[in-house]
């Protein structure tokens, strides 16, 4: 296959001419004689067969065809340099640091092939992943993002939805041999539950349950409390001691394992929506943003993760 385009130096000296209004002009900017680019045009004019400039002594100007050929080529140069870019942007190496802070639960049940997959595809950011149950402050200290969960409490955050998991009443096969009756929310008050106290409150949070049509706040009689971390519920509940609820995503490696079995699936139904956060108002990082996407795709079945 010939080359078919080796005249485009020609037309980029044409569109400076026209740009610059003449063919001094348009040399000084090329670092080049006015003769040189004169020629160029000409030899531009023979390959299209018709005249694009109107030249005189004292003046020069576009005929019909130099105009809509100008126009033409312009849009055709802007359109190459945004090919251009764009692909710039798609294989540049992102570089930088992110910082994001992550629930114990959610950091070890998904975030790890996450973060695995997104060093695969940008090996220089550097990741500083702060696993805590607390919610930081994000501009205070520093972070870029936040997976949180529940409700988000209007604020200067902007939100991303990850995903919505089931909750659901877990206890060990050990329990439940002892248990007694365990068929309605009767039944539940009397059993042993670990329950998660409130950090920032000091109270047993309550169980979000629904009982037919009707959603339930109920709060557990607790024999067991946990506090700060929200996963020692489950660690406490693999070892027979009591009923634990959590979200679905929490406990899948127990629940398949056989440690921990669902009871009272008839008061599911409710869910634990989790969402990637990031300050509104301050500019996102490229690799900020890369890892959002990711986190995102990952959990809408597009991200191959």
């Amino acid at each position: 296959m010939g080359r078919k385009f080796d005249h485009l130096a020609d037309v980029e000296v044409f569109l400076n001419v026209v740009e610059h209004g003449s063919f001094s002009a348009a040399a000084v900017v090329l670092s080049t004689t006015p003769s040189v680019l004169s020629r160029a045009v000409s030899r531009l004019e023979a390959r299209l067969g018709t005249q694009l400039l109107r030249r005189t002594t004292r003046s020069l100007s576009l005929t019909d065809a130099g105009q809509r050929y100008a126009d033409e080529a312009r849009d055709a140069f802007a359109r190459l340099g945004q090919a251009e870019q764009a692909m710039r942007s798609t294989t540049a190496q992102l570089s930088g640091k992110v910082r994001m802070s992550v629930s114990t639960g959610y950091g070890l049940q998904r975030l790890p092939p996450v973060l695995a997959a997104y060093k695969r595809a940008y090996p220089l950011v550097e990741l500083d992943v702060d696993i805590t149950n607390r919610n930081v402050d994000l501009v205070a200290e520093g972070f870029d993002l936040a997976i949180r969960s529940g409700p988000l409490p209007s604020s200067t955050m902007a939100a991303r939805h990850l995903e919505a998991s089931p909750l659901c009443l877990l206890a060990a096969p050990a329990y439940l041999e002892t248990a007694g009756p365990l068929a309605t929310l009767d039944d539940l008050a009397r059993q042993h539950c670990i329950a998660f106290v409130r950090p920032n409150t000091g109270r047993v949070f309550p169980w979000h349950l629904r009982d037919g049509e009707r959603d339930i706040d109920w709060i557990p009689p607790a024999s067991v409390t946990v506090s700060t971390d929200a996963m020692g519920v489950i660690w406490l509940a693999e070892q027979g001691m009591g009923i634990a609820l959590c979200p679905r995503l929490f406990a899948e490696a127990s629940l398949a394992a056989g440690r921990l079995v669902e009871v009272l699936p008839q008061l599911g139904g409710r869910t634990r929506a989790f969402s990637v956060v990031y300050p509104a108002h301050r500019g996102l990082s490229a690799a900020s943003r890369a890892l959002i996407d990711m986190l995102v795709a990952a959990r809408d079945g597009s991200g191959g993760i």
